[in-house]
This record gives C-alpha cells, sequence and structure tokens, in this order.
C-alpha cells in the first residue's frame, strides 16, 4: 500500500500531535527484516499502520514466511 504526501498530511500522532512523516520503517519476523516507507511521528516514533496493511499485505507475508 502507498501513502500520499497528502494522506500524510493529514494525519496526526494521537500520543503527541505532531504530524506524521514517510519514513523507512524496519520489521523483523521470523529471522526475516523488512524495510517499508510508512507514516510515521518524527517525535516519538510510532507508526501508523492501517487495518487495510495490517490484515491485506502484511497477512499476507507473514502467511508466506509461515509456510516455509
Amino acid at each position: 500500500m502507498k501513502f500520499s504526501e497528502e494522506e500524510v498530511q493529514n494525519w496526526k500522532c494521537e500520543a503527541c500531535g505532531e504530524d506524521l512523516v514517510m519514513r523507512e520503517v524496519v520489521f523483523s519476523y521470523m529471522r526475516g527484516t523488512f524495510h517499508v516507507d510508512l507514516p510515521a511521528c518524527p517525535k516519538c516514533d510510532q507508526v501508523l499502520i492501517t487495518e487495510e496493511l495490517a490484515m491485506g499485505k502484511m497477512a499476507e507475508v507473514e502467511k508466506i514466511l509461515e509456510d516455509k
């Protein structure tokens, strides 16, 4: 899932109120490391993972890794 700059500008961090910015986020799962650009808070590092992303692409990758 790609986020447009316009979409990201509309989101604020719930924890500290900062505007979210796109940045590279590193995920680790079952010895795999994945680099993904996602909206994140520049102050507290909270990352926005939408339901669509969690239930779609992330669930798909999780299933592939677990089936190996």
